[in-house]
């Protein structure tokens, strides 16, 4: 008799502890967050994931797999966010079914160079249309050498280096040349990809870089951070106050200031801003939380997006991101009160 007791005793244990731990188990599930999307804002998001699990416990876990990838995965939920530098299309959007987007992060794309001219190239937007274009096909093209008086420029071919993956920093690049070349507007318009008439492609902002090292005269696009990482050479680019800027803190504020008020949709261009702002870098972006407004993660998404906006856009200088002003913070929180269980 006193076996059974103990043996039922021990079996009432052993149901408890699977409970106790069935439910850390369910804990952990709840308290997890998986996002995938823009690499441009995946050195900030990589610092804000440990800072998120001391603040609040949550494990958050997130792929740069390119914005294009975010916003198919988190329109198919295969992921509880999606991140995206290119803001949702009317279709895209209507595709998501119940999705919003939330600007919460600020950055440029940069415009590098591997060519040896001794000094800092200048360059214009149409130049740069028509370098992607293929009308520009040397270093020493006359259109360049006036920009860079007294520069020793090399007659090296120009090899364009794009994303050959849907990317949001092509949205910002093909965003900036459609508004500065009528050219580059009605030939190759705006997007996440192009029908790229001359150059190489690169898989992600890696790929594109190992193909910008390695081949001599090429000129690519990545987000500011990544580039000065991998220390390479970034031009100047002449913005509508005439100004030569290249892009630092200082010249995305300036960017960011042109923007006095935020549409419903949360979408926003600020490249080519108005020469009000002589110091304003002319390729600077946005770059969007994508999530869905009823979820079953609604709580933590809240959590974790508010935080982000907040106390996450410290962690941003840095790295080159500018904390997002002070009317697009108020929209994105009024947005986010729209998440639901």
């Amino acid at each position: 008799m006193h076996r059974k007791h103990l043996f039922a005793a021990l079996a009432a244990t052993l149901c408890a502890l699977a409970a106790l731990a069935g439910t850390a188990q369910a804990a952990t599930r709840d308290d997890s967050l998986v996002g995938a999307g823009s690499s441009f804002v995946f050195p900030l998001v990589s610092q804000w994931i440990p800072a998120l699990g001391s603040a609040y416990g949550l494990n958050v876990t997130y792929s740069p797999i390119g914005s294009g990838g975010g916003i198919a995965q988190i329109t198919a939920r295969t992921v509880d966010f999606g991140a995206s530098d290119a803001p949702l299309s009317p279709d895209q959007l209507a595709a998501c079914k119940g999705c919003v987007q939330i600007p919460w992060a600020l950055s440029a794309t940069a415009i590098m160079v591997n060519v040896h001219a001794g000094k800092q190239l200048h360059l214009t937007g149409k130049t740069l249309a028509d370098i992607y274009l293929g009308k520009i096909t040397q270093w020493n093209d006359p259109a360049i050498r006036k920009l860079n008086p007294g520069v020793s420029l090399p007659s090296t071919k120009i090899t364009p280096v794009y994303r050959s993956d849907n990317s949001g920093t092509t949205y910002n690049f093909t965003d900036y040349l459609a508004s500065v070349s009528s050219d580059w507007k009605s030939k190759m318009g705006v997007g996440v990809n192009a029908n790229w008439p001359v150059g190489e492609g690169g898989k992600g902002s890696s790929g594109v870089s190992g193909v910008l090292a390695r081949t001599d005269g090429a000129i690519a696009y990545a987000d500011v951070a990544y580039a000065l990482k991998n220390h390479f050479q970034v031009a100047a680019i002449q913005n509508r106050a005439g100004a030569y800027t290249v892009p630092g803190i200082r010249a995305i504020t300036a960017a960011a200031r042109t923007i006095t008020k935020v549409p419903a949709s949360n979408e926003m261009h600020i490249v080519n801003p108005p020469p009000a702002e002589k110091a304003a870098y002319p390729i600077s972006t946005f770059t969007y939380v994508i999530v869905p407004t009823k979820s079953s993660k609604s709580a933590q998404l809240r959590k974790m997006i508010f935080w982000a906006l907040t106390k996450g856009q410290g962690y941003g200088p840095k790295l080159l991101f500018v904390p997002i002003p002070k009317v697009v913070l108020a929209a994105s929180e009024k947005t986010l009160q729209q998440l639901q269980t």
